[in-house]
């Protein structure tokens, strides 16, 4: 199998691109970018951003898509992403121009507010031997009973229909998003109109993992 060295590794500030160097030799297919939607998330920013490093250290990418935050969300993240890019208030607008910046064959949507499980990434390049497409199973931050069923009843309808919300820690291989030509911007209309496309593709694969929410990662 053809291996290619994970250059070249950008960090993108103010405008401004910087090099930097590569960590790791991937074969082209387990090269993972990593896309942040962001907007005034200075609260949640860091906790998710943390639980990217790993991924980084392995050679992978974080890219942090800012809609015009007016907190210091981007200023906490700048050491923590390869590349910070401002992008427009809407966030499926946000989430498009990130991929379309993005270096990896394989992209993964998340919002502020999202825990990856530890080694994410060989979790999705498991799952996606058996599919183009997917996401992780969502679990709610704290104990309650009715968290539970909710996550129960959440998992059982993405299982059955396919269409996961469309930040939360779904992933794709590149080609499989140019066909469908990324999300799906205003004015269409939808909670998940690309999940009800990747489902005319095929069912989603879910990796063995769970992604941790707090319950305030409310799509915008």
């Amino acid at each position: 199998m053809r291996r290619i060295r994970v250059l070249p590794r950008r960090r993108e500030v103010d405008g401004q691109r910087r090099p930097l160097p590569a960590v790791s030799y991937r074969p082209p297919r387990q090269q993972l970018s990593v896309i942040v939607s962001a907007l005034n998330d200075s609260i949640r920013i860091v906790p998710t951003l943390l639980t990217l490093q790993p991924l980084r250290a392995e050679g992978h990418e974080v890219v942090l898509v800012d809609g015009g935050s007016s907190d210091d969300t981007v200023e906490l993240a700048r050491e923590l992403v390869d590349q910070v890019i401002e992008g427009p208030p809407e966030g499926r607008r946000r989430m498009n121009l990130g991929a379309r910046r993005a270096w990896g064959e394989t992209l993964l949507f998340l919002r502020p507010g999202c825990l990856l499980p530890d080694g994410a990434d060989r979790q999705i390049f498991s799952a996606l031997e058996g599919g183009e497409w997917g996401c992780f199973r969502v679990r709610a931050a704290g104990n309650g009973p009715l968290l539970r069923i909710v996550e129960s009843l959440a998992g059982w309808g993405a299982r059955m229909v396919g269409a996961p919300p469309p930040e939360d820690g779904l992933f794709l291989r590149r080609g499989l998003y140019e066909r469908m030509g990324g999300f799906p911007e205003p004015p269409d209309a939808g909670p998940a109109p690309i999940g009800r496309r990747l489902r005319r593709v095929g069912r989603p694969v879910f990796p063995c993992g769970a992604l941790l929410t707090t319950g305030e990662t409310a799509a915008r």
